[in-house]
Order: structure tokens, then sequence, then C-alpha cells
């Protein structure tokens, strides 16, 4: 599995941790940047490069950061193709790709640390779309609001 993950000044240190993390378990991490910390920089001009690669199927899942992490989903659900989500809990990382077919968590580098964020990163990855009859119909309404 290939996974994008990109950040703003707000979510550099997580990155640089869940980058590494993803690594170590043997995932392909393709790294939009931000690369070092700037505090003048924007997180649109790194998540919607990742959303964009998402919703193109140049990676199979996205991680943005950013301070709160609202931001990068507001962001990336402008992309079509893309499904993604402000995530603090373990039950919606899973149940956002098994029932919704979430294909990009939002994470708040100044909300959560290390260790909730692996856990979270760990169900996001680690789920699968179930694509039951009822989820693809609720996912066909979705996807129509893109046409």
């Amino acid at each position: 599995m290939t996974i994008g993950i990109a950040t703003d000044h707000g979510g550099i240190e997580l990155k640089q941790q869940l980058q590494k993390y993803l690594e170590d378990k043997g995932y392909t991490v393709r790294d939009f940047g931000a690369y070092t910390y700037d505090a003048q920089d924007d997180f649109p001009d790194f998540v919607i490069p990742l959303a964009r690669a998402v919703g193109a199927g140049e990676v199979d899942r996205g991680v943005a950061v950013c301070g709160s992490g609202v931001g990068a989903s507001i962001a990336a659900n402008k992309i079509k193709n893309v499904r993604a989500c402000l995530i603090n809990e373990t039950y919606s990382a899973r149940q956002g790709v098994e029932h919704d077919d979430m294909n990009m968590i939002c994470l708040g580098g100044r909300v959560i640390g290390i260790a909730l964020a692996t856990e979270l990163l760990d169900n996001f990855v680690e789920a699968e779309y179930q694509a039951l009859p009822r989820q693809l119909r609720r996912m066909g309404k979705v996807a129509a609001l893109e046409e």
C-alpha cells in the first residue's frame, strides 16, 4: 500500500513521526511536504496535491495533518473522489473506511499526540471498505454530488 502524507507548519513534527512509523511498518510513503517548518506556509499548498493524488488513485490512502486537522479536511473534500475526515478516535478511523470508503484521514498536529495518532493510523490503513449494497447505494449518492 502506498500512503501519501502532507502537512503545514502546524503538524510538521507529527507528520515526520507518522511517516517514520509507516515506513517502519513496511508501507511506501509519498511525502507531499512540508519538509521543514515555515510558520508562513499554508495547508492547501500541501494538502491539495495530496488530495489530488488520492482522488486520482496515485496513492492508496492519504494522511493530512495541520494544526487542528479541520482545514486539511475542508480542503481535501473539495477534490473529486476524496472522502476525507477529521478523526480523533479509533472507531471512526476504522468505520469510516469500512462503511464510507474514507480514503484520507485528517489529524490535528496541535491536538493529538503520537500515541493516539499511530493508533488512529493503524485502524485507518488496516480497514477495508465492505462495499455492502446499502453502502454502495449511499456512497453513490455522495459521488453524484461531485458531478
